[in-house]
């Protein structure tokens, strides 16, 4: 029996209204929209031993336990990537994309990918710690539904990333930390990673930038008397609430203002735009001249820095002053993120 065929005209005009329909959907949907569906995908992918694994309480403290370094099997929550299959990891990785923007998502799979940099550079120095591109743990805290509240945690060496979805609004993303080690690949070991190559460019010299502009007072009023090793309360479930130090932005020129909005967008631009969007405004909200930006050290190549840009409502730390697995001194970032509101979408105190 012949099967009566639509006129071409007709074809085109549906299709048509389908793809209108799709980049509708897309580009009106959030980014908690996005994580939620990908969220109930990966976890649907896993089998039960991996789902136990994975899956915990939002309620559970260990929501709240979080860092960026190398901690020992057994002390992270969640399912670790080499325990995936490949089906899986491309769950993970949905998740992951979904939950960050293009850029952020290349600063992501690009801390992992350094891993194995740092295998060669450790190779037969007796370091403890297992360096592994694979060693990177995904969590899901309570049940992804559009009603409820849930988590997301990614979290390894250099990287921590932590959101709550309320409703499918995306309600908080701190801490978020990314770090690298080293800051610029000073040799050639991997064929895949090369001499040159830098992961959080941006985040550095754009605040170096900003740190040669000023003259000799304004140095004077940002520059802190010590320099900072680390950034601070890493690992902690709330930021540190001293108060901000340095100088403020009522006393920076126009200029200088636009490139410390340039650094402050790079960090929120790591996430998908409606979520950027939200931490501009944010940071705007509290008052752009009540924002202070402290620095301390060397603006030299292989000598250590810090800086610190912090408003009412938001706190960026970078610390740059550690050797690299090579031993170039100064070469090894620890940059960070943190709401002076709460982080974990729980109130500060």
């Amino acid at each position: 029996m012949s099967r009566r065929r639509l006129p071409a005209v007709l074809v085109a005009l549906a299709l048509a209204t389908c793809v209108t329909a799709a980049w509708s959907y897309y580009k009106l949907a959030g980014a908690g929209e996005t994580m939620l569906g990908e969220a109930k995908k990966f976890i649907a992918s896993l089998d039960a031993e991996q789902r136990a694994k994975a899956v915990i309480g939002y309620d559970e403290a260990t929501r709240t336990d979080w860092h960026f370094i190398p901690k020992p099997d057994g002390q992270r929550e969640g399912v670790r990537v080499r325990d995936l299959n490949e089906t899986q990891r491309k769950a993970a990785h949905a998740m992951l994309k979904a939950a960050l923007s293009e850029a952020g998502y290349g600063k992501a799979t690009k801390i992992m990918s350094f891993e194995g940099l740092l295998l060669e550079l450790e190779r037969g120095k007796g370091n403890k710690n297992a360096r592994d591109t694979e060693r990177y743990f995904f969590t899901v805290y309570g049940v992804p539904s559009p009603e409820s509240k849930w988590g997301l945690s990614i979290e390894g060496h250099h990287l921590s990333l932590n959101f709550v979805v309320d409703k499918g609004h995306v309600v908080s993303t701190t801490p978020s930390a990314f770090g690298a080690n080293p800051a610029i690949v000073k040799s050639d070991n991997l064929p895949s990673i090369a001499k040159g190559t830098r992961i959080l460019a941006k985040e550095e010299m754009l605040a170096l930038q900003l740190v040669a502009s000023f003259n000799d007072e304004q140095k004077k009023e940002a520059t802190l008397e010590k320099l900072p090793t680390e950034v601070r309360n890493a690992g902690a479930a709330q930021p540190a609430m001293d108060e901000a130090k340095g100088i403020s932005v009522g006393k920076l020129t126009g200029q200088q203002k636009s490139v410390l909005q340039s650094l402050i967008e790079e960090y929120a631009n790591s996430f998908p735009s409606d979520v950027a969007k939200e931490r501009m405004e944010a940071v705007q909200s509290g008052g752009m001249d009540k924002i202070k930006f402290a620095w301390a050290g060397s603006p030299k190549e292989g000598e250590g820095r810090y800086y610190c840009v912090q408003g009412p409502q938001f706190q960026i730390e970078f610390v740059n002053v550690q050797p690299d697995s090579a031993g170039n001194p100064a070469n090894h970032i620890h940059s960070v993120w943190r709401d002076l509101r709460g982080d974990f979408a729980v109130p500060a105190k």
